[in-house]
């Protein structure tokens, strides 16, 4: 055995347990502080699960939706140090929180939300920050996160058929105070982000739009702008405020059907220019388009390290 070898396997054991003695002291100091009602950790440790980090999940009794949602929380690495006990930390809100983190949750792949964060974060190219996956209502997926209807789909053809507004709510006065309540968040449009993709982009966007100036950064990923007859694209228009920073991907094949993912790309180039037209100029808004990416979470994650750089790089 060589003396490298050995070296190196010293330095991977040295490595290895100055993780596990954080996620320890990570553990000590979290049982030590409020812990929330019904929280469930899995850290990168628990080898049936794909997350890398510290994720707590904890249930949001909604009483918007009359139901129980779950809250996935990527807490920043030494949150729980006491070194940091005064420090607040800015916050991404996402959209479908099964398909962030693990792919133990995400039939169709993951986003590797964690993974590229931890990295990002570890090469000091973004800050510190919490990302906050809100589960999806599963197959009243569609109907929670569309704001206007979809006419293509007869179970989502009218107003009464579609609840984003309620879903807005749901975000602003449920999700936001309780994740606040529980974790020292930031405040403000500059440390406040959210996103989401395809009907969680809609959501994301008319979220923003119709509440200017409380999210400053905004991840929007294979939006499906025609819903309501392109209204997402007036809304756009009629926008006095605007992110402080706007990221949208979008691929060049998000669908098989040859029509469907031209008419994507060409409604996402159109609020490209309306957006442009208002002032946003290449230091606020990004427009990705992938040659042959497809609309699922391995294009999403694929595109993600640019999003979060262009979002929050230094």
């Amino acid at each position: 055995m060589s003396r490298v070898w050995i070296g190196a396997l010293l330095i991977g054991c040295l490595v290895a347990g100055a993780a596990a003695t954080q996620q320890k002291g990570n553990r000590r100091a979290r049982s030590a502080s409020a812990t929330p009602p019904g929280v469930t950790t899995i850290t990168s440790f628990d080898k049936e699960h794909t997350v890398v980090g510290w994720l707590e999940i904890l249930p949001l009794q909604s009483t918007v939706f009359h139901n129980t949602r779950m809250l996935r929380v990527l807490v920043p690495a030494n949150y729980f140090s006491p070194h940091n006990a005064g420090r607040s930390y800015p916050v991404l809100y996402m959209q479908d929180g099964q398909e962030l983190f693990d792919r133990a949750t995400s039939q169709p792949g993951e986003w590797q939300m964690d993974e590229t964060v931890e990295h990002l974060v570890g090469s000091f190219q973004i800050p510190p920050m919490f990302v906050v996956g809100i589960d999806n209502a599963g197959e009243q997926r569609a109907a929670e996160y569309l704001p206007y209807p979809a006419p293509q789909q007869d179970h989502l053809k009218d107003e009464k058929s579609v609840h984003g507004k309620e879903y807005m709510r749901f975000l602003l006065t449920e999700v936001m105070p309780f994740v606040e309540k529980h974790y020292r968040i930031a405040r403000g449009p500059q440390n406040t982000g959210l996103g989401g993709s395809s009907y969680g982009g809609d959501i994301a966007l008319y979220t923003a739009l119709q509440h200017p100036g409380v999210f400053g950064h905004l991840l929007v990923e294979s939006p499906l702008l025609a819903i309501g007859n392109g209204q997402l694209l007036k809304d756009a228009e009629r926008a006095k405020v605007l992110p402080r920073k706007l990221y949208v991907g979008v691929g060049t094949a998000e669908s098989g059907d040859s029509p469907h993912h031209e008419e994507a790309l060409k409604d996402v180039q159109e609020l490209e220019s309306i957006l442009r037209k208002k002032g946003m100029g290449a230091a606020r808004l990004k427009v990705m388009v992938e040659e042959g990416g497809q609309q699922n979470p391995v294009a999403w994650a694929h595109r993600l390290p640019e999003a979060l750089l262009f979002l929050y790089g230094h």
